[in-house]
């Protein structure tokens, strides 16, 4: 799949944090920041609404999986608790 580009805008304080942990080695580049941001951010919306079969770590532990590699279908994800 071919990942699409997005253009955002953030404030400088938000690029010099992005910056610092690329500088650190957490992420390889601002984009895998944002992605990463992204990721969870859409984990976190998926709260509440996650099916109950009784292993919810484990659940959970497959979505994220699912949100870590690329390229990832939003649709996808989206549908994963139907």
């Amino acid at each position: 799949m071919v990942m699409e580009t997005l253009q955002i805008r953030l404030s400088k304080n938000m690029i010099k944090m992005i910056d610092s942990m690329v500088k650190r080695g957490i992420y390889s580049g601002r984009s895998e920041a944002v992605r990463d941001g992204v990721r969870k951010l859409t984990l976190k919306s998926m709260i509440g609404i996650i099916p109950n079969t009784g292993d919810s770590v484990k659940e959970v532990r497959e979505i994220r999986n699912k949100l870590s590699k690329e390229p990832f279908d939003l649709d996808e994800i989206n549908n994963l608790g139907k």
